[in-house]
């Protein structure tokens, strides 16, 4: 192993360098009264030309959903994740 490696491998176990949580870390799931993300995927297997999902993002409280339709078209959504509607 080479001997630049294992100084690294030593810190890393100790959690030296390690960045700590940030109340950032807090927008990174949705809201515990937040509707289930399997809900919303039914949701847009439901609409009109919907072939398969491609996609599912938490962003900015919201989840964008990317997907397909059976004429090829590229469709991105962004839902509320306490309603379930399309913003």
């Amino acid at each position: 192993m080479s001997r630049k490696i294992v100084p690294l491998l030593f810190a890393t176990a100790l959690g030296v360098g390690l960045a700590p949580a940030s109340a950032q870390d807090d927008d990174r799931a949705p809201p515990p009264n937040a509707m289930k993300l399997s809900e919303i995927v039914a949701k847009v297997e439901q609409r009109d030309g919907f072939r398969y999902i491609d996609e599912i993002e938490w962003e900015r409280g919201l989840y964008e959903v990317t997907y397909y339709t059976t004429d090829k078209a590229k469709v991105e959504i962004r839902f509320d994740p306490l309603t379930g509607e399309p913003k």
